[in-house]
């Protein structure tokens, strides 16, 4: 008797929680404005770092490091972002806007 009214006490519970699980995930997913100018710039950079790769402009090493620099900026933001419910700090904009520059400027020099 008591194994069935755990069993339907999980059951019930999984039915509660489930949905509000995926709404979780679906906040994680909307796009926070400071969040979406840090990615755009991430995304801007790694299209600029495929361009001058192909003109010849920097080689194959010194794109592979460009885009580890990105990659760790984008998971600096991404774990900034866990912390705060989905969204960035002005500050934490300004610090991973600060990195972007730094990668900027290492592009096609």
């Amino acid at each position: 008797m008591r194994n069935v009214r755990f069993s339907t006490v999980f059951a019930a519970t999984l039915m509660i929680a489930t949905p509000l699980l995926v709404h979780a995930d679906d906040n994680w997913d909307q796009h926070h404005p400071r969040r979406a100018q840090v990615n755009h710039r991430l995304q801007r950079q790694n299209q600029r770092i495929h361009q001058e790769r192909r003109e010849g402009a920097i080689n194959p090493a010194q794109a592979q490091q460009l885009h580890r620099e990105d990659h760790q900026i984008r998971h600096e933001e991404r774990q900034m972002a866990r912390h705060q419910h989905g969204a960035i700090s002005p500050q934490q904009q300004e610090q991973l806007n600060q990195q972007e520059n730094a990668v900027s400027q290492q592009i096609g020099h």
